[in-house]
Formats: C-alpha cells, structure tokens, sequence
C-alpha cells in the first residue's frame, strides 16, 4: 500500500494560473509562489461584497483517537465529490503546524487520494504564514520588554505581563522560563514562558480579521498585561500596532493551492482547536464561498471543540451561515470509546463498536441543538470489516439519521459521492433552523456552564478562585461580552482524557482564563490543559528524511 507522500508525489499538479482562472480570477488577483501556490488578494471580499454566498458546509466529528479520524481527508473528500458531480466546490482548510507534523500525526494535509498538494510544502513551511505570526508575535515581547528597560513609562507590572513568546513547535521545556538574566545590561529579570505559534493570540486575531485595518484594530486591542495599578495595558499603549501589522501584511492573505484531482483548495490559519477556536481565517472561508457554489471547510477535533466555536466564535464574527454540517465517525475512535485498547482496534469488535456509538450520539445531539441539517459518515479504514460499517448504517438508518459510508482516503472524490449526494439534499431542505448556544449579552459564567452542560454533558462547572476573580475583573473592565474559547482535552467529552465515551456524572474545571480582546474572546482554561505541547516518545519526525536528491521521505 503507498503512503501518503507516494501518492502525492506521483500526482499530476496544473499550474496554479490554471486553477486561479478556473475561479475566474484575473492575473492581478493572485500572486504566484513558485508554480503551485499562491496567494489571493485581500481585496477580494470587498470586490465580490454583493455576490451571494455559495453554501458552507462544516465538517466536525465525534471525539477523535490520538491519531485523527481523517477530518480533513473526509472535507478533501467531498470537495472532490462534489466537483465530480459537477458543482463548483472550493475547499477551506486550516494550515499545520510543524508542532504536530513531527510530533502525533506526522502529516496534516488530507490523506490517500483525497489530499492538498503540494503536501511537503503545505506540511512544511508552505507560504510563511506561521513563520510571520511567529515574529510578529516575538516582537512584541521584545518591545515589551525593552519599554520595561527603557524606563517602563507605562508602569507595567513585569510580574503581571501576560504575554507569551512562541514557537511552532512541541518543546515542554519552554513551558514556564525567566528571562532577562546577566545583569542590567540585559534587560529586567521577570519570568515568561512560550506557547505554540499556533495558540498566539495574533493567530487567533488573523484568522478572524476581515481586512488588513481591520486586522491593525485587532491587533491594537491586545492586552499584554496589567500596570502596577492593575489597568490593562494594550499594544496601542506601546504605539506598535502598525509595525506588527506590516509583519503580517502578506500573511493575511489567502493561500490557493489544490487537491489530489486539481479541485481548489483554499488553506489559511491555523489555530488548534483543543486551545484556540481551531478554524481556517474568515478571509478563507468567506472568499471561497465568494468563488464557488459550495464551500467544504472544517473545525479542528471533535463538534465539542471545532464546531462549538466555528458556530459560536467564528460565523458570529465572520456573520455567515453554516448550510449543513457532516460529522465524521471510524470504527476504530468509536471501538476505543467502546473500551478497546489502542493496539487493538484493527481487531473486529461489533460489542465493542456498539457500546462507543455513545459517543457519536452526544455529538449528533449538539449539532441538532444548533438546529442545523447533518449527514454521518463513516471514514473507512482499510482494517474495517462490513459488519463493523454495517452496523453503524443500521443504527443510524433506524433512527431517521443521513449515513453515508465513504472511502475517499482509497478512491478519492469518487468513494465520496454517496455523501455529497446527501449533503446537497440536506442544503436543499428547509431542515435548517439555526440558533446559537448562548447570547453575548449574559454572563461569561452563563456561557462556560452552557457549553459545558449542552456541549459536553457536565452536571456543572467548578471555577477555582482565581477564575471567580477574573470573571469579576473581566466584566468590570467590559469584556463580559465576548464570547468564550473552551481550552479543554480533545479525546473527551470531559476535561478529563480518560474519560471516553459519554462520560456522566462529571464537572468541568476551570482553572483560569486570559483575556484575548483583540480576537474577541475569552479563552477559559480547564483541567490540565497546556498552551504549549510536549513531544510524544517517539515522534513522527524519527522517520522523516530528506534523499540526495532532495526527495522527502516519511512526512506520513
């Protein structure tokens, strides 16, 4: 059987001029890097603001096995599918993260035949993106830090500086460090930490900006910290709003690449879903919708993480409207959720398999609270036995519920046309009554219970008191309206990763939260949740190389 990078590699890419023309783009609309990528203008929203969207389809899943469920192979999938049966389709991803390219899941750009090429670049470094986020982000610490050296005329507590650095890697280490050690020469000792690139707020902040201004007004209303009089103290108090900015300049804008069968891809962002709202930027989204006739895009983990906060943070700030939703199930998550141990789930176990379909349940319950239209499918795995596919059909087709098996990872575009015929039936019912969880107008608390008892299935939520504390803090200086980001384990329900299935009885932890103004958010911390991952003992990146000839090998 070929890997995924075989399968890529032997593919037949068009020029990217060709797929840009196929969107209808002239030549000063995009601009090439190198023969396969590209980056789209900024401008496209406002040129296309009064052409109708075309129909946004979510894909989400039930809680995923430490390998993934093949979310974004399914999206690749049915955007392949739906071309095939002669739609215009354009597909919306997140971008990855070297951090988990090399440490859990080795590759992250679909699978099999149903992938985003060039892979190598997209996996690897691609257009820049994370790279410009990164010193965006760096910079301002070191402006930070260098106002405190200079005189600190704005009175920052270095003791109560929230900002982080980053990098776009797993490295535990960096976790909690001090800086500024070697005397006064080297700046005014303070402790600090890193999170991963891709949980910086600027991330977040790009991702949901709808213009470069608005992009600028973001980023001005970043809180780096608290003054010694515990005033919140913003990016536009150090007067860099601009600066960091211009880091980001060519970052905010679109990248189109293609799949395997030379559908176009639209890949952008990416922030995680277990720590930030794990969404491709509004830029991608709302632009795909502008070029084609369905857009198929996904939310990061399962609908308690991605499709929470893509319905709840990111259609409310991109104000657009989710057509269906399409909630990814394997045999093999839903065996572990069942109770089978991780090294046997290539073993049939329709017991097992049928004790798990608790799990899909609950996830099937939170997309019927939002009142939108779904459609199960079943990614199919080649240890699959028919009786094991079989019986998810049957449970689903017994309950009223849409069920689609698909076999893209093996046949691309062709082993999704089952599901994409589904799917347009569902965008073309009047099934949709969408609402959204909470209101922005009640409580932060109000909220976080919400998510936690409609969500997750929580009998409550416990706040430590440091969270008791910001809640008052938060509200007091106005930010109790922003929405919430849950930080919470993506492998349960729970806050609690060993809690599989459909846990009951539990309480959901909140530990503290952070205030990410500029996003427009406010990230909540539960459990043991960390903001910067650690490596796994033995990484992908142990069978990544490079030959002579400068062939990648092993990326998955």
């Amino acid at each position: 059987m070929k890997t995924d990078i075989e399968i890529a590699q032997q593919a037949t890419l068009k020029p990217i001029g060709e797929i840009a023309a196929g969107l209808n783009l002239s030549e000063e609309e995009w601009e090439p890097y190198g023969h396969t990528k590209a980056k789209l203008s900024d401008n496209l929203l406002n040129k296309f603001k009064d052409k109708a969207d075309g129909k946004i389809i979510l894909v989400t899943s039930i809680n995923p096995t430490p390998a993934g469920e093949g979310k974004s192979t399914v999206t690749v999938g049915l955007g392949q599918a739906l071309n095939r049966l002669g739609e215009k389709a354009v597909i919306a991803l997140r971008e990855p993260s070297l951090g988990p390219v090399m440490g859990m899941k080795g590759g992250a750009a679909g699978g099999g035949y149903s992938q985003v090429l060039p892979m190598e670049d997209i996996n690897l470094h691609f257009t820049g993106d994370l790279h410009a986020i990164t010193s965006a982000n760096n910079a301002l610490s070191a402006m930070i830090d260098n106002h405190i050296h200079r005189g600190n005329n704005l009175n920052i507590d270095p003791r109560r500086i929230e900002w982080k650095r980053v990098m776009d890697m797993n490295d535990r280490v960096l976790r909690q460090i001090v800086v500024g050690l070697g005397g006064p020469l080297r700046g005014v000792p303070r402790e600090d930490g890193f999170n991963i690139t891709v949980a910086s707020e600027i991330m977040a902040i790009l991702c949901l900006s709808t213009s470069l201004e608005d992009l600028k007004a973001r980023i001005a209303k970043i809180v780096i910290g608290y003054s010694y009089d515990e005033e919140p103290v913003m990016v536009k108090d150090l007067k860099i709003e601009g600066a960091l900015t211009l880091l980001l300049k060519d970052a905010i804008k679109p990248n189109l690449v293609q799949t395997i069968e030379n559908t176009p891809a639209i890949i952008h962002g990416g922030p995680f879903a277990n720590i930030a709202h794990g969404c491709n930027s509004i830029m991608a989204t709302k632009t795909a919708a502008k070029l084609g006739d369905y857009v198929v895009t996904e939310a990061g983990f399962g609908a308690d993480l991605g499709a929470e906060k893509f319905l709840d943070i990111k259609s409310r700030a991109g104000e657009f409207d989710t057509d269906a939703v399409v909630i990814v199930a394997t045999v093999r998550a839903l065996k572990m959720h069942g109770g089978v141990a991780k090294d046997n789930l290539t073993e049939e176990n329709v017991d097992a398999l049928k004790a798990g379909m608790k799990n899909l349940k609950k996830h099937i319950e939170t997309i019927e609270t939002y009142g939108l239209p779904y459609v199960v499918a079943i990614n199919k795995f080649p240890t699959d036995t028919s009786a094991e596919t079989g019986f998810i059909e049957s449970w689903c087709e017994s309950r009223g519920i849409g069920v689609a098996l698909t076999d893209v990872w093996a046949k691309g575009g062709e082993g999704g046309i089952q599901l994409a015929e589904k799917i347009i039936e569902k965008t073309e019912t009047p099934e949709r009554n969408f609402k959204r969880l909470y209101e922005l107008e009640e409580t932060l608390e109000t909220k976080i219970r919400k998510i936690a008892q409609t969500v997750y299935g929580a009998d409550d939520i416990e706040l430590s008191p440091k969270a008791k504390k910001q809640i008052i803090f938060y509200e007091q200086q106005g930010w109790g309206k922003l929405p919430v980001c849950m930080a919470k384990t993506q492998y349960s329900l729970s806050d609690d990763p060993s809690l599989l299935g459909r846990p009951e009885g539990f309480t959901i932890s909140i530990r503290e939260m952070r205030p990410s103004v500029g996003a427009g958010f406010i990230v909540v911390l539960t459990g043991d949740m960390m903001t910067m991952p650690g490596l796994p003992k033995n990484p992908a990146a142990l069978n990544m190389d490079v030959t002579d000839d400068g062939k990648i090998v092993g990326l998955f």
